[in-house]
């Protein structure tokens, strides 16, 4: 792998656990069922992308 990829990933990493935490903290502050299960679903989203990645390392 090289340095630049390597970078890539990291910085893919970086964004998948920001958005994973961004979508978990939505998901805890919203009333509404259905936008709470959405914002959850997309956190969900983001950590699978998150392993993905990292399996990758």
């Amino acid at each position: 792998m090289t340095t630049k990829e390597s970078l890539y990933l990291d910085d893919a990493l970086g964004h998948a656990q920001f958005l994973t935490q961004q979508c978990r903290e939505a998901a805890n502050m919203l009333q509404d069922a259905a936008l709470k299960q959405k914002a959850q679903q997309m956190a969900d989203q983001h950590c699978q992308m998150y392993s993905r990645f990292y399996d990758l390392v």
